[in-house]
């Protein structure tokens, strides 16, 4: 029986990846003649040359591209193992990380935080960023789920699942001195000061759709991703703000204008496939949802 040396496997994915064995031995701070021999090895096992000579260069052969393509999903598979194995539990409890997106409302953070808590014991790891550094952490193993306000990007090579938990209500909202607007809206906002959540999120796009047909102009006096900050902004009368009434509601500083017909903020669980699943990750994956 042939077994697989899988140093020989990632030698020769690392000459592979840098495009020559020199480059490879720098990166590995190995002799060339060394990492010849390896390749040599592993090419004598599997029985066909991986790689060919073209213009003092290496190229993959088919057999190369093939195995290039099975290294990377071993490796792939190896670096999961750690990480699920090393982060499963901390202290006998089962270890759940987060990531989300800074645009999400914090008290639906901790409503899925909340929810794992009654799923089962859980220490619970919330790292925030943009989508496209928490898909790859995602990706990577080093977070179970994602909780965005927007659906992810289509990603080649990669089996990443999605599903709505919430559909929320937007609503206008602003301090003391902009009450009088409540009379006449939507139309009261036309010149309004707004502070408004930047261009990256989809919730903006939906604002600029409805102002636009509803001939409402309105003139942005700052843009933040941070929710908090938002609400922050409003409360010392920058601007008004919307964001949704999951937020607003709870908010003794600021006075609810009206709400903003037929504009919502979705929420989403992100999650992707894995050999050996979160368990609370997966239950959230199933059966989290707000209610509102």
């Amino acid at each position: 029986m042939q077994w697989l040396n899988y140093h020989h496997l990632f030698y020769f994915r690392m000459i592979a990846i840098e495009g020559g064995i020199a480059r490879a031995a720098e990166k590995l701070h190995i002799g060339q003649p060394t990492l010849s021999a390896q390749l040599r090895q592993l090419e004598d096992m599997i029985g066909t040359p991986l790689f060919e000579r073209r213009h003092r260069k290496l190229i993959l052969t088919e057999a190369g591209k093939a195995a290039l393509d099975y290294s990377n999903e071993i490796f792939r598979l190896g670096d999961e193992m750690l990480e699920v194995l090393k982060d499963r539990t901390i202290g006998n409890q089962v270890h759940l990380q987060i990531g989300a997106l800074d645009s999400v409302p914090k008290t639906v953070l901790l409503a899925v935080v909340m929810a794992a808590y009654k799923i089962a014991p859980c220490v619970v790891s919330i790292l925030e960023g943009k989508g496209d550094e928490l898909l790859r952490e995602l990706w990577a193993h080093r977070i179970d789920l994602i909780v965005s306000n927007y659906p992810p990007q289509v990603m080649e090579k990669t089996q990443v699942f999605s599903r709505s938990v919430a559909k929320l209500t937007v609503s206008v909202y602003g301090s003391e001195k902009y009450k009088p607007l409540k009379k006449g809206f939507p139309q009261s906002l036309h010149g309004s000061p707004f502070v408004f959540p930047t261009v990256h999120s989809k919730l903006r796009h939906d604002l600029n759709h409805y102002f636009k047909t509803h001939d409402i102009l309105t003139h942005s006096v700052a843009e933040t991703q941070d929710t908090s900050l938002q609400k922050l902004l409003a409360e010392h009368g920058v601007g008004l703000a919307p964001f949704s009434d999951m937020i607003g509601s709870k908010e003794q500083n600021l006075h609810r204008i009206g709400r903003l017909k037929n504009v919502f903020e979705e929420i989403w669980l992100i999650s992707t496939q894995r050999k050996l699943a979160n368990p609370i990750a997966s239950n959230l994956m199933a059966n989290f949802s707000i209610d509102v």
